[in-house]
């Protein structure tokens, strides 16, 4: 899937036996993209993977599909790591939600499409949302969730996933994710205690871990304007007044 890339991206895949397929800037959107793509694929699986993640190792797709050998699941998504250039508190993020073991399967939706695989079958029957302006894999793992399908997380499907972002892109992806969240989970909402709370919980957190690995002055300043802009970006996009259990509100936004 190309949206109009001005690198090098589309001489480079020429080289390979691929198809590209095309969507304008202007009718971009996440779910959209994959819809076009899952249109576009043939098998009975579908794997997704974005344009800034790269495979840690040739087994990756082989251990993505296993798990569809469970007529069951509906969806597998990998590991995410960090590089040596991503930020600190971003890699404490990745251990959060893709650990070293599998979760097969696991007893919620969680799910994310940077890696991930999912059946073209059941595609069919319920495309990705094309007006959320994120997490379109979550609602489409919910959806199947709700009807008794299952997820499942293959640590061992591992990509490096690189983000190359200024601080303020931090924030405004948090703050796109989490105007999305309010339409998926509309239980949840951050007020401004709980602001400063998760603010001070990951610093602490991630500067306690900095320490041991003994990074702890070169990754001081990162980690407070990471969980700075993370938060504020999640408050600005998802701060109507709604009641939510302390578990799931927990559950999702607290940093280990």
């Amino acid at each position: 899937m190309d949206s109009g890339s001005t690198d090098n991206t589309l001489e480079i895949v020429s080289e390979f036996d691929v198809r590209v397929v095309h969507i304008k800037k202007e009718d971009f959107s996440f779910g959209r993209s994959l819809n076009y793509g899952c249109q576009a694929a043939k098998g009975e699986l579908i794997a997704i993977i974005s344009a800034h993640c790269i495979p840690t190792n040739d087994y990756w797709l082989e251990n993505l599909v296993i798990p569809f050998a469970n007529p069951e699941i509906a969806m597998t998504y990998g590991k995410q790591e960090g590089v040596e250039t991503s930020k600190f508190s971003e890699k404490m993020l990745f251990r959060k939600y893709f650990p070293d073991f599998d979760k097969n399967p696991q007893d919620d939706f969680f799910s994310n499409n940077a890696n991930s695989c999912i059946r073209k079958d059941l595609w069919e029957k319920y495309a990705f949302n094309e007006e959320l302006t994120g997490l379109e894999d979550m609602d489409w793992s919910k959806h199947y969730f709700q009807r008794g399908k299952k997820i499942s997380y293959v640590s061992l499907a591992s990509v490096y996933h690189i983000h190359e972002e200024s601080w303020s892109k931090v924030r405004t992806r948090y703050e796109r994710e989490a105007y999305a969240l309010k339409e998926i989970m509309p239980e949840v909402h951050l007020n401004v205690f709980d602001l400063w709370r998760y603010i001070i919980s990951g610093v602490l957190n991630d500067l306690k871990e900095s320490i041991k690995r003994g990074s702890f002055f070169s990754n001081f300043f990162s980690i407070w304007r990471f969980r700075g802009n993370q938060y504020l970006g999640s408050y600005k996009g998802n701060h109507i007044h709604r009641q939510i259990s302390k578990k799931t509100k927990r559950n999702y936004f607290y940093p280990a």
